[in-house]
């Protein structure tokens, strides 16, 4: 079971766009490159959605089936945690450990200690290909790394042993997150979570790390495009490094957590990916939900009024909608237009304002934010919306597919 040197976590919320993804992939396919798709869904979605990660496996099962699909594909756990791991299990056979919530907590005295022992040979200075200037590390600097991250990354074994147990021989593919915390990790603390991760024995596949910058759900990147140039070579070159000073896994690579959208990223992603011959998984955030909507939209009828319904209720529900997401959003509420006047709006408007297109000025970043939180609202209206997915499905299909080849797969890979 292999994930291939480039992968994409596509989300499908509701889970009827499995074929629409999968189609976007064939197209890149077909101009030479392969990306391992991993349809991915987090425990909260699917308690929002209402829906089992048995539903998330039976709808890519289902579009590789209808496509043909021969290379590789999984299922992903996305971000589990030991509470929630278990609902995993049967269905996924790729698993997002995340242990940002360990960061910080110390773990044990003897342990520690180890820790700085086996890693006191890079004191001084650490020569890391491709990186022009020796990195300076000191047996202290080993000791808060190791303080802060070493704990986390035993949590992570911990996790990994119990799915292992549990998946006995069934292969399975091992992601560990770091992204959701305050701080970035300076590629000095990435090389010694490496280390740590190797001497706990964890087969990790992928790594996703915390950039600088924000990452908001939906939108464009936020931050100093030159720093995370020069920090995502750097972490490239200490991944390349790591892989055969730890024996770790020949094929490790970076993970992009919140990927999608983050079209100011993916000119230097796809330059530094080609210096490095480096591999690649992004993970993806709502973005097909949101070609739902526009697709919806531009369908004009009853998928407009439900578009605009999903609008008018989000903006009631602000406070409620943005509180789970508020260190990932962006909003000024007053940027979001009325909902009386969205209610005027004609079809290609909604879609204008929705799209991600910057050269289009009735583009509203505030508006897609809103939107992409907004999905609760489309869950609860249960069977009313999932039969406009199907009624409408040509249109929103062509959507999906677009947004994923065009604006994603395209850009970063060829």
């Amino acid at each position: 079971m292999t994930l291939g040197k480039y992968s994409i976590g596509i989300g499908d919320r509701f889970g009827r766009q499995g074929e629409a993804q999968l189609q976007a992939l064939q197209l890149l396919r077909k101009e030479g490159v392969n990306v391992t798709p991993v349809w991915n869904k987090s425990y909260r979605e699917h308690a929002i959605i209402n829906s089992k990660p048995a539903d998330t496996r039976a709808e890519a099962d289902a579009a590789v089936r209808a496509l043909d699909w021969q290379e590789p594909y999984f299922v992903d756990a996305d971000h589990v945690g030991m509470k929630t791991v278990d609902h995993f299990i049967t269905a996924s056979d790729f698993f997002t450990i995340d242990v940002a919530d360990f960061i910080g907590q110390s773990a044990e005295k003897s342990t520690l200690e180890e820790f700085v022992e086996r890693n006191r040979k890079f004191a001084g200075a650490l020569h890391i290909p491709m990186i022009p200037e020796p990195l300076t590390v000191t047996s202290e600097q080993i000791a808060t790394i190791g303080a802060n991250y070493l704990f986390a990354i035993e949590e992570a074994q911990r996790i990994y042993r119990h799915i292992a147990a549990q998946k006995k021989e069934q292969p399975f593919v091992v992601e560990i997150s770091m992204d959701e915390t305050n701080a970035p990790q300076t590629p000095v603390e990435l090389f010694f979570i490496l280390a740590a991760i190797a001497w706990k024995e964890i087969p990790v596949a992928t790594i996703a790390p915390k950039f600088t910058g924000r990452f908001n759900k939906g939108v464009d990147y936020v931050g100093e495009v030159h720093q995370f140039t020069r920090e995502f070579a750097a972490d490239l070159a200490v991944i390349a490094s790591a892989i055969e000073r730890f024996n770790l896994p020949a094929g490790l690579k970076l993970s992009v957590h919140s990927g999608s959208d983050k079209f100011a990223l993916y000119g230097p992603i796809n330059a530094a990916l080609k210096r490095f011959g480096a591999g690649l998984h992004l993970k993806t955030a709502g973005t097909t939900w949101l070609e739902e909507v526009i697709g919806l939209a531009e369908a004009g009828g009853e998928g407009l009024v439900l578009a605009k319904a999903i609008y008018r209720h989000a903006h009631a529900r602000f406070e409620e909608l943005c509180k789970p997401y508020a260190t990932v959003i962006n909003i000024d509420p007053a940027r979001l237009p009325a909902p009386d006047a969205v209610d005027g709006w004609e079809a290609a408007h909604y879609a204008a304002v929705l799209r991600h297109d910057q050269s289009q000025p009735l583009y509203n970043p505030h508006f897609r934010q809103l939107i992409h939180v907004g999905y609760k609202v489309a869950a609860e209206m249960g069977e009313r919306y999932l039969q406009a997915l199907d009624q409408f499905r040509p249109i929103i299909a062509k959507n999906v597919t677009t947004n994923i080849y065009e604006r994603h797969l395209r850009r970063i890979f060829l």
